[in-house]
């Protein structure tokens, strides 16, 4: 049996550029369950200077990863958008054709784009497809305005995982068959289950051992992942105690404006920003840390939530999107009003203070590894 993944987004072969890589560490969980599978990520003609980054063809194991170049218009994503399906699916057909690919189903990441082109190869091949819907903002936008060309995508499929329980009944009440709708989170790989010394890595990274260590790993590429609100927080924990220090791991167009902000509050000894780092450096960042943070405006599931959670660490969130669907218990960490940084920095300092069972929250996340992920999403494959 042979897969045929269709992605928006996908990482190169050293994942120094990392889009979407989610969706590649469920395909190396996937792996397992195929002869092959193929990976096809168009690209317009362009986009790797906006993404800094060079794409090129790769393997690893069982998996082929493609990223066929072709000419669009970036007006077609959102005006005229049956240009771009068109455009796409050539390209992809092109590339099947070329490659002589055999598959017996398509996943397709994301309704739009990746989905409505993926409908179209459905029919040409008579397959069938499964659509996850990963986006936050932009399903809602699509719900609110019965966007015909989600509807239309999500009647065409066979099924459609949605990563958010609570989402699935707005997919439903637009006339998607109840049965064709499946709620599968994301997950997490088990090498976030590190047990070095905690002393022992910090001074792997040159970082103090005698404070309390708050982490949040997320690119500060708009104003929906929080950051802004991190740092106000920062100033009221700052008034209670000063035996912490916050690391920020990412990059993006906000970076610069954010530690202006930090250095304007007088936090510069308390919150260091350390750069983007390797997906495979992130497990030991998050070994060294008590105490992960996300302050989002907005979120489907965030896979650096179960992340957090497979490194035993207890998580400080905002009641948004599938977060209170995992944070449902104050074993696992603690949730507050977005946008409001004195809420955050109330439940912040309440973490710190609290005495965490770190083997709960290990065991509570082991549900969430790829593995068990892929087991779920392995069922919905074999009704098909």
């Amino acid at each position: 049996m042979n897969l045929l993944v269709i992605t928006n987004t996908f990482p190169n072969h050293d994942d120094t550029y990392i889009g979407d890589i989610f969706v590649k560490e469920q395909i190396k969980s996937l792996k397992n369950y195929f002869d092959n599978i193929y990976v096809v990520s168009p690209t317009p003609y362009g986009i790797g200077y906006l993404r800094k980054t060079k794409q090129e063809n790769y393997e690893f194991d069982n998996v082929k990863v493609y990223f066929p170049r072709y000419l669009n218009f970036p007006p077609f994503y959102y005006w005229n958008r049956d240009f771009w399906v068109n455009f796409e699916m050539k390209t992809i057909t092109k590339l099947i054709t070329a490659e002589k690919m055999k598959f017996d189903l398509i996943h397709a990441h994301f309704t739009w784009p990746s989905g409505a082109v993926a409908v179209e190869i459905k029919n040409d091949y008579d397959v069938p497809l499964v659509i996850t819907e990963h986006t936050s903002v932009t399903f809602r936008k699509a719900i609110e305005n019965k966007d015909p060309i989600y509807l239309e995508t999500w009647k065409a499929c066979d099924a459609i995982i949605r990563v958010r329980k609570g989402d699935i009944r707005d997919i439903i009440r637009l006339g998607v068959p109840k049965n064709k709708v499946h709620y599968v989170p994301n997950g997490y790989t088990e090498r976030f289950v590190q047990f070095e010394e905690k002393c022992v890595a910090r001074n792997r990274l040159n970082l103090p051992v005698n404070k309390m260590m708050i982490l949040n790993v997320g690119n500060p590429y708009s104003e929906v992942k929080g950051h802004k609100y991190l740092v106000e927080a920062m100033v009221e924990v700052l008034k209670e105690r000063k035996d912490f220090l916050c690391i920020i791991v990412g990059d993006g167009k906000l970076k610069n404006t954010l530690e202006n902000q930090i250095f304007q509050l007088g936090l510069h000894d308390y919150v260091k920003f350390v750069g983007a780092r390797n997906p495979s450096e992130i497990p030991l960042w998050m070994n060294v840390a008590d105490l992960f943070v996300l302050p989002s405006l907005s979120e489907g599931n965030p896979t650096v939530m179960f992340e957090a959670l497979g490194a035993g660490l207890p998580f400080v969130g905002t009641k948004v999107g599938g977060i209170p669907e995992i944070i449902n218990s104050e074993d696992h960490g603690l949730l507050c009003e977005p946008a409001n940084s004195k809420d955050l920095a109330e439940k912040i300092l309440i973490a710190l203070d609290k005495d965490w069972d770190r083997e709960k929250i290990l065991e509570y996340a082991k549900q969430f590894t790829w593995e068990n992920v892929t087991k779920k999403i392995m069922k919905i494959y074999d009704k098909l």
